[in-house]
């Protein structure tokens, strides 16, 4: 009877243990990090903000912000209306970790970002920064999202490129 009770326990328990394919869940995380290279290369201001939760959160320069999508949007379409992008590269691979259910994931990213725009005075110029940020990943029904990001960066290199 003890070995009955003990069988049923663990098909029980095994039934509601999900079992985490790590390696897809890598893979796909991964498509969300280079869709989000993609969307600032391309200027996607809408794509970009559809890759985060509702409940996405910023941590930058000492605040912590829950933007509203359409606040995102508008951000992020000032943002690539005022800069070409020449470079926005991963300078290492991603460190990419799960939580034990599989329902979490981070990134740390290392990444160097080099724009172009144009100065108060028309003129040229090139920016250069080295960023690195936390990302924090949520699967949803949806798939991957961004919950979260906690960003830092070094000072900004610039110069004039033309007058």
């Amino acid at each position: 009877m003890n070995y009955t009770i003990t069988f049923i326990l663990s098909a029980v328990l095994c039934a509601c243990t999900q079992s985490v394919d790590l390696e897809a869940a890598r893979k796909e995380v991964m498509e969300l990090h280079n869709k989000q290279r993609e969307y600032h290369v391309e200027e996607m201001p809408e794509e970009f903000v559809a890759l985060m939760t509702d409940e996405f959160m910023s941590v930058n320069r000492g605040k912590i912000s829950k933007p509203t999508k359409e606040a995102s949007i508008k951000r992020f379409q000032g943002y690539f209306g005022n800069v070409e992008f020449e470079k926005w590269d991963d300078l290492a691979e991603p460190v990419i970790r799960f939580s034990d259910d599989g329902s979490m994931a981070y990134s740390i990213v290392n990444k160097e970002v080099v724009v172009r725009y144009q100065n108060d005075s028309n003129q040229w110029m090139r920016g250069k920064t080295e960023f690195s940020w936390l990302a924090v990943y949520k699967k949803t029904d949806e798939g991957w999202k961004v919950d979260a990001v906690a960003s830092t960066n070094l000072p900004d290199e610039e110069e004039i490129i033309s007058e």
